[in-house]
């Protein structure tokens, strides 16, 4: 059995906080998918997963995230945050979602959703201007 989505949701957001690649990818499943859409191609695996994560925190070493809700069920958590940081571009902040499947006690899927509108008026690398 594993852990709970309370642990899971408070272990997770901690090991973030902490940009501590290694311990966010160990609570994915290994088949697990993160997508951040409409910024970068799904990452699936383990491995694949590791490389996005680490990319991000070189694109932004003092990536943040402030949650201002967050939203548990039995099998999937919801957090809502603004996420902050400065890129080589400059300082940046935007809204942002992550929406989590969970199984067996890991991230089977994290799907996050950026204010893209906000992300792309302040210049950050990533993203394909139209």
């Amino acid at each position: 059995m594993g852990r709970s989505t309370q642990e899971l949701a408070g272990t997770y957001a901690k090991a973030w906080a902490r940009h501590d690649v290694e311990a966010i990818v160990a609570l994915h499943a290994p088949d697990s998918v993160f997508h951040v859409h409409g910024l970068a191609e799904p990452s699936t695996g383990l491995e694949a997963i590791g490389r996005a994560i680490t990319e991000m925190f070189a694109q932004a070493p003092d990536l943040s995230f402030e949650t201002t809700r967050g939203h548990l069920g039995a099998d999937h958590i919801v957090f809502e945050y603004l996420m902050s940081g400065t890129s080589v571009a400059g300082p940046f902040s935007c809204d942002g979602v992550d929406v989590i499947s969970i199984k067996d006690g890991l991230v089977q899927r994290k799907d996050t959703y950026l204010d893209l509108v906000a992300y792309r008026r302040q210049g950050l690398p990533g993203h394909n201007p139209e």
